[in-house]
């Protein structure tokens, strides 16, 4: 009998970094993992990217071969944008009609803390079969979205993010603290002198403080890419600004970063969850404003929002009970186990909760009303799926099969 076979789609670091926990918990039990990222889609990850997540390699393919490769798998592990989510399963669906094959497990999750596209993100999901949670917030919000449109909760799974542990550690006695460090965000701010604003402040706190160590941590390497492409890089804001000799830019990865860190400033980075894991001091600097275009507004109840004003008084707060409980309470194992036990236990039973969310009237108006305005797009125009005119009529038609056969086999 062979082993399981699981299939970790990525493009970007960030989601090798969400998988990597996820494969270690599944080697452990057995199952051959494969890393991929598709070839014909947005996508990078350099030779170091890779190695900081922890992976020794990640295959490009094309899309048509991770569809193939993925209906041939017992499970997979989709890390990448909510609309490549919805994607696969569309042309999973399409590929799996009238086999009578019951397909593989997929698991679905958000790579960080969500700040924006909340609603869209979770419906772009919803059609996979573990739909990884990260807070009790976040639970309760697609619950109520699921079930207004049908969709139901079964697959919806509070794990909390795969790289952190069950509980916090108790918080270090480091105050005032030796070593800052600044968690940069690709597009937060967006705007150049936002930016050059907040590297400023950064540097006028290292030279208030010549004790302390002040580091600043960019998202990627100068010629290297994310998710969401910073156009104004700090080496480049930063080109020609004198900086005390406790100020430096870093590009180590932030988890080994953290070992000496025991202040993190961010404006809403992740990377504040992973301090307070370890148990470290945290301030969200909210000099520009709290703005959605900021996504520090899912921390007004974090009891974390701090000027540089504050910061520089060592004015810090701590974790309300409620982010606290939000983010990290209600779980009695790690988070990959928790999804990794899920995964088991749907592999064990056959039963497959994606299926029953694929035949509901609502992804069926969804995965039609794409099709069709993919079949009909004029020549240069936006496109869910970018193939040749004789390819989208073949997509359209797959996708007619597999509505007709989820119609007859699944409860609407």
């Amino acid at each position: 009998m062979r082993p399981p076979r699981a299939l970790l789609i990525a493009a970007f670091d960030s989601q090798l970094k969400w998988c990597s926990p996820l494969r270690s918990e599944l080697v452990e039990r057995g199952v051959v993992c494969t890393a991929v990222a598709p070839s014909d889609r947005k996508s990078a990850l350099s030779s170091a990217q890779i190695a900081d997540a922890g992976f020794e390699r990640v295959d490009l393919r094309p899309w048509e071969r991770i569809v193939e490769d993925a209906a041939a798998c017992d499970i997979v592990v989709v890390a990448l944008a909510g609309p490549l989510v919805q994607r696969l399963c569309h042309d999973l669906a399409a590929r799996l009609a009238g086999t009578g094959e019951v397909g593989p497990v997929l698991v679905s999750g958000w790579v960080g803390i969500i700040i924006e596209k909340i609603t869209a993100g979770y419906l772009d999901r919803a059609c996979t079969d573990v739909v990884a949670v990260n807070s009790g917030a976040d639970l309760a919000h697609f619950t109520q979205v699921g079930e207004a449109l049908g969709l139901g909760a079964d697959n919806l799974l509070l794990t909390g993010l795969p790289f952190l542990s069950r509980r916090p550690a108790e918080p270090r006695a480091a105050r005032p603290p030796r070593t800052v460090l600044w968690a940069d965000q690709p597009t937060v701010p967006a705007a150049p002198r936002e930016r050059r604003h907040v590297y400023d402040c950064l540097v006028a706190y290292a030279r208030e403080h010549p004790e302390r160590q002040v580091l600043l941590k960019p998202r990627h390497r100068p010629g290297e890419d994310t998710f969401h492409r910073m156009k104004h890089h700090p080496e480049d804001v930063l080109d020609g600004v004198p900086t005390p000799p406790n100020f430096a830019i870093v590009y180590d990865p932030i988890t080994q970063l953290l070992d000496d860190t025991d202040l993190l400033l961010t404006i809403s980075s992740t990377a504040c969850l992973e301090a307070l894991d370890r148990g470290l001091d945290v301030a969200l600097v909210a000099d520009l404003g709290i703005h959605e275009r900021y996504g520090n507004q899912v921390f007004l109840d974090s009891g974390l929002l701090r000027t540089f004003e504050q910061v520089g008084a060592d004015d810090l707060g701590t974790m309300s009970a409620s982010f606290r409980r939000s983010y990290f309470e209600g779980r009695d194992r790690p988070p990959a186990q928790v999804v990794v036990d899920r995964v088991e236990q749907l592999l064990a039973s056959g039963e497959r909760p994606s299926r029953a969310v694929w035949g509901t009237s609502y992804v069926r108006g969804v995965w039609a009303a794409r099709d069709a305005v993919a079949a009909g797009a004029p020549p240069g125009a936006p496109r869910w799926r970018r193939v040749s005119a004789a390819g989208r009529r073949r997509v359209v038609q797959a996708a007619g099969d597999a509505r007709q056969v989820l119609r007859r086999a699944l409860p609407l």
